[in-house]
């Protein structure tokens, strides 16, 4: 298997639990930000730490969903949904619960594009989101 764009067939996938999906998009999610800031910005490590926290949370992760929203397919709204739909114990005291279960979908989603292999579609999603919320000068 190739863990750097695993490709797992659809029953595989599907044995992933909600959360799981969101684990692993939250990985990815954070991963694709680091990068875009590295190669954007050439900053400081610090300052890059900084960046990233600033992009990578629930509050900025729920306008990132609502950029891409009415780009999703039907199959990628179903993941979506199950992902805002999980149940999570806890809700970080900066983010609003609801801002928390779309950034739980929005997570799901990376993981499940992730884990089938849709590396294109991630990034093309990703792009994006980046491109409306943080333009390069």
């Amino acid at each position: 298997m190739n863990n750097l764009v695993p490709a797992l067939s659809a029953a595989e996938v599907g044995a992933v639990s909600t959360l799981g999906l969101a684990y692993a998009g939250d990985g990815v999610y954070e991963l694709l930000v680091r990068t875009w800031l590295i190669t954007h910005h050439h900053t400081a490590s610090l300052d890059l730490h900084r960046a990233c926290v600033s992009v990578v949370n629930a509050p900025a992760q729920a306008r990132a969903y609502e950029t891409i929203a009415p780009l999703l397919s039907d199959e990628e709204l179903a993941i979506y949904k199950r992902g805002r739909n999980a149940k999570v114990n806890q809700v970080p005291p900066h983010a609003t619960t609801a801002e928390y279960h779309t950034a739980t979908g929005l997570e799901a989603l990376f993981g499940w594009l992730y884990l089938t292999g849709q590396e294109q579609r991630i990034s093309d999603l990703f792009e994006i989101i980046m491109e409306e919320q943080h333009p390069v000068p």
